[in-house]
């Protein structure tokens, strides 16, 4: 996969400043494999990635955590200034009811898998109950049957006595 120089630049910037996170901790974050990230440093310090000039992720690149955020920024900017703080965060007016449907969707989707697990479990519950109520009436006979066992023969010896 081709990555575009702002999102190279931006994965170098992490382990440059800032939050320093080790090579290992971006591939797993970003599912990029370590020697490339640590390529791209070694392209950074000969001089051939800049960091100047390139702006953070694309759009597409962002994170569900980061859009939501950026969503919600948006509903507190007035329309007026509206323009000016999209241009600074690189993104045209069509992201942000993109991301509000987008959002809308995962949340949805996570909505409609919680329910199926919800009503799995239930299932699953319901069917452990009877089996925990049907173990407890076997267990109720063999007590029974286990103390008949045991005073059967003095019933039968006392009857004989008689």
């Amino acid at each position: 996969m081709k990555y575009s120089m702002g999102f190279r630049a931006s994965i170098v910037r992490k382990t440059q400043v800032g939050s320093g996170k080790s090579v290992y901790q971006l591939s797993q974050e970003t599912g990029i494999s370590p020697a490339t990230i640590t390529k791209w440093i070694g392209q950074f310090k000969a001089g051939t990635l800049s960091l100047d000039g390139c702006d953070a992720l694309t759009p597409a690149q962002r994170s569900p955590g980061e859009k939501l955020s950026l969503l919600l920024e948006s509903r507190t900017i007035p329309e007026a200034d509206r323009g000016e703080w999209l241009r600074q965060r690189g993104l045209h007016s069509e992201h942000i009811p993109l991301w509000e449907q987008e959002l809308t969707s995962i949340m949805n989707d996570k909505q409609s898998n919680l329910r199926d697990e919800n009503s799995q479990l239930k299932r699953e519950n319901k069917r452990l109950q009877k089996e925990n109520e049907r173990q407890k009436e076997a267990l109720a006979e063999a007590a029974i049957l286990l103390t008949l066992k045991k005073k059967y023969p003095s019933l039968f010896a006392e009857s004989g006595d008689s």
